[in-house]
């Protein structure tokens, strides 16, 4: 018995060969559009005496148009193999393509010198033909975009008074991040969590559009999982299937979000990963987790890192740093080929922005990036200004190289081997504003280091070596300086016994 369940479920799934072909149908479609309006665009123009055309050029466009719309349909039905569509728009969106293929077929048939003299009635049927298969082509089209992109696809931005009177309901207001004064009894799931999967994944994976049968939009379906089962594993972040698809690479097919889609943060993956570590609840405040040193500055940043209405975790208490020059300086794009071999080498290179060519390199995937691999970072000194290479395996000698990036203002270097030799061999790097020594070797002697690194405005130092002592002489030397070293031991015993609300609980104590 469970041999025919098996069997059955492996015949049930589509073949390669039947997806390969069904993503062309997005392609494919828009040449039954084309070559139908323009029949009909000829054959109104025909008729009212502007356009000069004889009727085998339009027989020869129909009987195009019936060609491709009869592909269409082919590729589409392959395509919705897949599944992760509304079934009903599905089967609506199928009989009109087909409506629309059958309708093309007889108005070809019937204009066509061969066929159209043997069909009864042939010519009253011509022009009813073409109308309708217009007007299939419209709402079949109406139909493949509320698949794609949800049912209000169109009508989402109608505005007043045309919403009214064309009977839309009251524009839904989309789900943001609710401001959270008071970190500590934030609710994780509906302000923390829920706004990120609304922004990034409930778009294909909603009631009428849910991918591998998996929906986010409520906390039932989240829990449900889809057709590879639980997308979570209570307590084990890093081993969820919703955490492993964000972190492969962008250009891998199963990454989530798809490749050309908004891509979440490091920060936004960092809170979804410690949701999940914490055991996914969706009725809990942040007061009543535990809150570890790596997520409480990313806590802390939200709602503009003043939890409690306190004093700033994140900016300095000056106020907000001016945009440093190297994020909008023009520099070249870097080359293709380097790139390529970054991304080879398992890292994450992604644009600061469409109108510039300034990038961030991460090894969030590539946990064994290395010293000799660090030798690549320099190809493109003029562009990188963001590096993180947290939790890799390089040391001190990966940061002779990282001393070569003129333009880098924001250095992560948390777990790593790096001691105060290879902070050394950081002071000509002149535009460093943020510096993350998070977990690492460290002493007071390296941090004196950092005296000369005139732009540097942040640095991380939590379970390091650095003492009290050298935390007061770099101070001395650097008044303006903030030094984030993790909160006292009597705040976390306090957060852990009684989970009471309060800054001290989630946002680090400035030395």
């Amino acid at each position: 018995m469970n041999a025919l369940i098996l069997v059955q479920a492996v015949a049930a799934q589509p073949s390669d060969w039947a997806l390969f072909f069904g993503r062309f149908h997005p392609l494919i479609v828009h040449l039954p559009i084309g070559f139908l309006v323009v029949a009909g665009i000829l054959e109104a123009g025909r008729r009212l005496g502007k356009i000069g055309v004889d009727d085998s050029t339009i027989t020869a466009v129909l009987f195009w148009s019936a060609v491709s719309a009869t592909m269409a349909c082919v590729f589409g039905y392959l395509l919705s193999l897949g599944g992760g569509y509304d079934e009903e728009i599905l089967d609506e969106h199928m009989w009109q393509g087909i409506g629309v293929a059958g309708f093309a077929w007889v108005a070809w048939a019937v204009k066509s010198d061969w066929l159209g003299d043997r069909i009864p009635l042939g010519s009253v049927l011509y022009v009813p033909a073409l109308v309708v298969s217009l007007v299939l082509l419209a709402v079949a089209g109406h139909h493949g975009g509320s698949l794609t992109h949800g049912s209000d696809y169109l009508t989402q931005y109608t505005p007043e008074p045309f919403r009214t009177l064309a009977g839309l309901p009251p524009r839904a207001e989309a789900v943001a991040m609710k401001p959270i004064t008071d970190v500590n009894q934030a609710l994780v799931y509906e302000q923390i969590v829920n706004p990120i999967l609304q922004s990034r994944c409930v778009q294909c994976h909603n009631a009428e559009k849910s991918k591998g049968d998996l929906r986010y939009d409520s906390p039932e379906m989240i829990r449900k999982g889809g057709e590879n089962g639980p997308v979570f594993v209570a307590g084990k972040g890093t081993d969820s299937e919703m955490i492993k698809r964000c972190l492969l690479p962008e250009e891998d097919d199963h990454h989530m979000p798809p490749k050309g889609k908004t891509q979440l943060t490091e920060g936004q993956v960092a809170l979804l990963t410690w949701w999940i570590d914490q055991g996914a609840p969706f009725d809990k405040k942040v007061s009543d987790l535990k809150v570890n040193d790596a997520i409480r500055p990313v806590l802390a940043a939200l709602g503009g890192g003043a939890p409690g209405g306190g004093s700033t975790a994140v900016a300095a208490a000056s106020g907000p740093a001016p945009e440093s020059p190297v994020l909008t300086m023009k520099v070249p794009a870097a080359q293709p080929g380097v790139i390529d071999e970054l991304k080879k080498a398992g890292l994450l290179v992604l644009p600061l922005s469409k109108e510039q060519n300034q990038l961030e390199v991460s090894a969030v995937n590539a946990r064994s990036f290395n010293d000799t691999q660090a030798a690549l970072l320099p190809k493109i000194s003029d562009q990188l200004v963001w590096l993180k290479l947290s939790d890799t395996g390089i040391t001190d000698a990966a940061l002779v190289q990282v001393a070569k990036l003129k333009n880098l203002q924001k250095l992560h270097l948390a777990q790593t081997k790096v001691t105060d030799a290879g902070l050394k061999q950081l002071k000509g790097l002149a535009n460093l504003e943020y510096l993350n020594l998070y977990g690492t070797g460290i002493t007071d002697m390296g941090l004196a280091e950092l005296a000369t690194l005139s732009k540097l405005r942040t640095v991380y130092i939590w379970q390091t070596k650095v003492t009290e002592t050298g935390l007061a002489t770099l101070k001395k030397a650097r008044p303006g300086l903030e030094i984030i070293g993790g909160i006292n031991e009597q705040a976390v015993a306090e957060f852990a016994k009684a989970g009471q609300a309060g800054d001290k609980a989630i946002e680090p104590a400035k030395n």
